[in-house]
């Protein structure tokens, strides 16, 4: 048994889906998000025993959403008005807050454990929320702000050969040296786009 901790989270990226159906599931170019300091996952879980002749004979299990919370730098306007469904204007550089489109993306990243061992992480499909902003007076202090955004995953709609399942995220522990990495973020990762090393 190995013992560690996760120590370290770098490399946030997101690309936008483009089609996720019973036949396709395709994603659009990959582009950084911020620099992040810590991402946190909750997901919305639950188990239930059901009585039977008076004893507890079955557990129905059920598992929801991901709510994946990112401690970021400011988020440049013009990612955030994209992963927020609002407009953004390349000519003025102005993003205006408006009635939001809702968007869809994957959403990728690498953290660490304590042993130097990098995780690789893709999250399939989810929504970003508009985070808060906090502005400041400049003082003599070094006090500063980034921003708190979160991202709730969900299932994609396509179902992948590997798993005959839908899928929320791909995990891949590097330590074991069975997948070529060195491209992993070029391009959204799916279970079934994940191979063995040859």
């Amino acid at each position: 048994m190995k013992i560690f901790e996760y120590r370290g989270v770098e490399g946030a990226v997101y690309a936008p889906i483009v089609t996720d159906d019973d036949t396709t599931f395709e994603t659009g170019t990959v582009k950084s998000l911020a620099g992040v300091s810590e991402i946190a996952k909750s997901t919305d879980s639950s188990n239930e025993a059901h009585y039977y002749d008076n004893i507890p004979a079955v557990v129905v299990g059920s598992t929801g959403s991901d709510e994946i919370t990112i401690n970021s730098s400011a988020i440049p306007l013009d990612v955030l008005a994209e992963i927020t469904g609002q407009y953004y204007d390349e000519a003025t550089g102005m993003m205006v807050e408006q009635e939001r489109t809702t968007k869809y993306f994957a959403f990728g990243y690498r953290t660490k454990t304590t042993d130097g061992t990098e995780i690789l992480v893709w999250r399939l499909k989810g929504t970003f929320n508009i985070p808060d902003s906090d502005h400041a007076t400049e003082d003599d202090g070094t006090d500063a702000n980034g921003q708190e955004i979160t991202y709730t995953g969900i299932s994609t709609t396509h179902k992948f050969t590997k798993t005959g399942k839908s899928a929320k995220a791909v995990n891949v522990d590097t330590s074991l040296d069975k997948v070529d990495t060195a491209e992993f973020f070029k391009k959204v990762q799916t279970p079934d786009s994940v191979t063995a090393r040859a």
